[in-house]
């Protein structure tokens, strides 16, 4: 049967929405099948989020009713091919979406390893919270942050490594540049939901770190478990919804990590550049952000005025 995860399913009876957070590694040998299966399964359901499907599994993030989100559940559940996928549940009382998306892909997480890699057959070992928290008051012990440098500025475990880059595909190229340690050091990793450490850890192995393990549920999962309460993680983890970021350390050792990107006031607030052509996410306190009127430079404003005047 399906394992379903959540820190404590009743709370998330008590909200009127449900944000699922799932993906699964396995053969699918029909993607463009399953796409449509998954577009009529959710339209009938009023789900919104986004669903990645490629010939190596699913990915996806969905919210709807507490009813809508347990039906969906229920039929990946009879699916022979996602019958041990795990839900990560967080309550909510709307959609954390505007819409929703089914897209083909070559990868579930795009990962631009120049070696074949998978998941089902190698990966770090895993980590529960318990175990992670241990694992990272070992003092010889490694812990790299497995997402985007944005991600990191936001919020991260306290003494994280924070690889420079703007993308998870870039990983690879960043390992075998950077990380410089002794292959047998206790190698831990970590992202927001697991599934960019499954492809992660499998690559750390192949270039061959030998005590590598990974956080496994990833943050979300870490932050609702109550022996933990979400320790050592400092910030707020970012996510992929119209929520923008949730809490995750619930002790009383907390801190705001984040920093304004124009004067450096601790903030936890992402804006997007209000240059359409920029676009670039940056954190924004609330003084700048009247200041600079949303944009993230000088340039782009000068270049936003100018061509508003000349359309």
């Amino acid at each position: 049967m399906m394992t379903v995860t959540t820190s404590k399913l009743e709370n998330a009876a008590e909200q009127d929405y449900m944000i699922l957070l799932y993906y699964y590694f396995t053969p699918i040998e029909d993607p463009l099948a399953l796409m449509d299966e998954q577009r009529n399964l959710c339209k009938d359901l009023s789900l919104k989020g986004r669903i990645l499907i490629a010939p190596e599994g699913i990915n996806g993030t969905v919210s709807g009713t507490r009813e809508q989100a347990t039906a969906y559940m229920d039929a990946m559940r009879a699916d022979p091919r996602f019958q041990s996928m795990v839900f990560k549940i967080d309550a909510t009382s709307d959609h954390a979406f505007p819409k929703m998306s089914v897209k083909f892909r070559n990868e579930i997480v795009r990962f631009d390893s120049p070696v074949p890699i998978d998941p089902t057959q190698k990966t770090g070992i895993r980590l529960a919270p318990k175990a992670w928290l241990d694992a990272m008051n070992q003092p010889d012990a490694i812990i790299l942050d497995g997402r985007s440098d944005y991600e990191y500025d936001l919020g991260h475990f306290r003494g994280a490594i924070r690889p420079d880059l703007s993308t998870f595909r870039e990983f690879p190229a960043w390992i075998d540049e950077h990380l410089k340690i002794p292959k047998d050091r206790p190698l831990l990793t970590y992202c927001t939901g697991g599934i960019r450490c499954e492809k992660l850890s499998a690559y750390l192995l192949e270039a061959g770190f030998t005590n590598v393990a990974q956080l496994e549920g990833g943050i979300v999962t870490y932050g609702k478990d109550e022996a933990t309460q979400g320790a050592r993680f400092d910030g707020k983890c970012y996510v992929f919804d119209e929520r923008q970021s949730v809490p995750i350390n619930h002790t009383e050792d907390q801190v705001i990590v984040g920093r304004c990107h124009h004067c450096e006031t601790p903030t936890e607030r992402f804006i997007n550049c209000k240059y359409d052509f920029c676009h670039n996410q940056h954190l924004c306190c609330d003084r700048c952000l009247d200041e600079h009127d949303g944009f993230c430079s000088s340039n782009c404003k000068a270049t936003y005025d100018a061509q508003s005047v000349t359309s």
